[in-house]
Parts: structure tokens; C-alpha cells; sequence
């Protein structure tokens, strides 16, 4: 287990926005290295396994953090939880529901994630990013001539069943494609010319409500169409997602034309600003070792330090209730 201390600049000129400590007890928060969607990914292959490899390394983290001080100081509200993976730590999860988990989205753990105490991260992105460099010597707007593209699986199970019946509804519509795709580098890189080539790129809910395809979309500079009822989204308290993206409610984009008609309504200027907006902020999705001044490991830890004070108040009332939680 390792202690980071969370902190807002100390003229030493760091740009990280955690720094780890050798003493616990000037630690603000704990993080607990047991990366649960590489265990779930590498370990797992039939979701009704039992007394699987993942399975097993889990317990083994619970027996190790309730053995700890630290642990039993706040109930493991101060301790930070990677479960990137909608199916990770699947187990033992409500043993540990106070901490600070890292999701991807809460399409599968709303029972017990809350956006109060937990952060959003985006996916890593798969394709590569479109440096501005590259795009220096062409017109963006009259150089991506296809309107929309999707590229993907079109067979999702809950939310992404969407993803179906707008391929059915867009298929061979004027300037749009949608293909079906599987993740290979073959794939990724058709994704990468085709996002590159489109104005807009649109992201429908897979198995959960996000997916890489959005952060592939804006590493492109494809202003990414989203279209999901209940999607969050990575460092929106820094970040307005509506100043380069456009959004769909299911039934919205499910109503014949309707997205299509919203997209070709965009003027020039309107789509040059949300590119130009979309340029911007691409560095915040950068996973990058060592970290960068706001890239996305830069921005998650901000993100972690902005849930410290709630922390604080829940551990330090915690020890004086005598009624718990009285006023609820």
C-alpha cells in the first residue's frame, strides 16, 4: 500500500498534483495498488467461474487492508481504489464502498459508487493522437468531408443495444459511415484516417455507457456526438463538455432524421469553435509516464484531492457520533 500526500503547490515547481510519502500519518490519502481490471481481464474468462484466480487476489487485498491501522482509522474512506473495469473487484465490493474508487462510468456499480465521493477516468485512448502539426497544412472543416462515422461492435447487450438500431437508421445515409469494427491494429488505425476524415464522431453506449470511443474521438479532433441517458464523464468540474460536444438522448437519436438534421445544421463557424475547443484540452486525456502538468494522471489525482475535505468531515464525524449517521 502506498501514502500519497495531495497538495496545491509548493514553489518546489513540481507539476504533479500528488507526491508519495514514507510516513502514514502525513498521508492525505492511501492508494491501494491492486489494479482489479488487469486481475478481472488476465484472470477471468467465464463470468459464472467460481474460485477464480481474481477472486482469490481479492480477498487476499480485503484481508490486507482490514488488518491495517489505516484502514480501520476512517473505514476506508481516505483509501483510493482503481476499479476501471465495470466487472472489477465484482466480489468484495461492498466491503469496500466507502473508499475513493477510480471508475470508468457507473454503468454497472450505481448501487454502491457515488460521484460525491468518486472519480471519473477516461479510457486510455487506442488510436493515435492526431498531433497539430499534421493538421497545420489542410483546411480541418473542408478536409473532413464525411459528416459522422461510427466504427465498432454493433452488438451490445442493456444500453448499447442502441448501437443496432442506428445502424439500421443511418445505414447508407449521405456522408455518414457506420462499420462494423473489432479492436485490432488494423482496426484501430482504419478508426484513426476515419475519425481524422469526419466532423463528427459518434459515441452510443456499448455493454456500459462509455468506452474509448470517445476519447479516440478527441484525440482526433472529431467533435464527438454522444448519445446515452446516463453517461458521466471524466473531470467535468474543470471541463464543459458542451463547449466541443454534441448530445442525444436515446429517444432523440432514435427519432428518424433527427440526429442527422442536427449535425447538418452546425455552421462552419460553430464547428471550428468546438474544434478548436476539442484541441485544447486533448492533453487532458494523455496517460503519460513519467506525468505531465494536466494530463489525465495529473487531472484524476486533482480530481481525488477535490474529494479530500468530504473525507475529512465523514472520518472526523464518524469518531464522535454517537448515533451514526442520526440525520438521515
Amino acid at each position: 500500500m502506498m501514502a500519497s500526500l495531495l497538495h496545491e503547490g509548493n514553489g518546489s515547481g513540481l507539476t504533479r498534483e500528488a507526491v508519495r510519502v514514507t510516513d502514514p500519518d502525513s498521508a492525505e490519502v492511501f492508494f491501494v495498488p491492486f489494479f482489479s481490471s488487469l486481475s478481472f481481464n488476465v484472470h477471468v474468462r467465464n463470468m459464472a467461474e467460481l474460485n477464480t484466480v481474481d477472486e482469490k487476489l481479492q480477498l487476499e487485498m480485503i484481508n490486507i487492508l482490514k488488518a491495517s491501522d489505516y484502514w480501520k482509522k476512517s473505514g476506508g474512506r481516505d483509501h483510493v481504489i482503481p476499479m476501471h473495469h465495470p466487472n472489477a473487484f465484482r466480489h468484495y465490493r461492498d466491503e469496500v464502498n466507502a473508499s475513493i474508487f477510480i471508475v470508468a462510468d457507473f454503468g454497472r456499480i450505481m448501487n454502491i459508487s457515488k460521484l460525491a465521493k468518486d472519480v471519473v477516468a477516461p479510457y486510455p485512448h487506442m488510436v493515435e493522437s492526431y498531433i497539430a502539426e499534421e493538421e497545420n497544412h489542410v483546411d480541418p472543416y473542408k478536409s473532413r468531408q464525411t459528416l459522422l462515422v461510427f466504427r465498432g461492435r454493433t452488438k451490445r447487450k442493456d444500453e448499447g443495444k442502441i448501437r443496432a438500431q442506428l445502424h439500421k437508421m443511418l445505414n447508407d445515409t449521405k456522408d455518414v459511415i457506420y462499420e462494423e469494427g473489432a479492436a485490432s491494429e488494423e482496426g484501430f488505425k482504419a478508426s484513426a484516417e476515419q475519425m481524422r476524415s469526419s466532423k463528427f464522431c459518434l459515441h452510443p453506449a456499448g455493454d456500459t455507457p462509455s468506452s474509448c470511443r470517445l476519447f479516440d474521438a478527441i484525440v482526433s479532433h472529431c467533435i464527438p456526438v454522444i448519445v446515452s441517458d446516463r453517461l458521466e464523464l471524466p473531470f467535468e468540474s474543470e471541463i464543459d463538455y458542451k463547449e466541443f460536444s454534441m448530445f442525444f438522448s436515446v429517444n432523440e437519436a432514435l427519432q428518424p432524421g433527427y440526429l442527422i438534421d442536427k449535425l447538418r445544421a452546425v455552421s462552419e463557424d460553430q464547428w471550428l469553435k468546438m474544434w478548436s475547443r476539442v484541441k485544447s484540452i486533448t492533453h487532458h486525456f494523455e496517460f503519460q509516464y513519467p506525468p505531465k502538468d494536466e494530463d489525465a494522471v495529473n487531472m484524476i489525482w486533482r480530481q481525488v484531492k477535490h474529494k479530500v475535505p468530504a473525507v475529512k468531515l465523514a472520518v472526523h464525524r464518524s469518531r464522535r457520533l454517537k448515533i451514526p449517521d442520526w440525520w438521515r
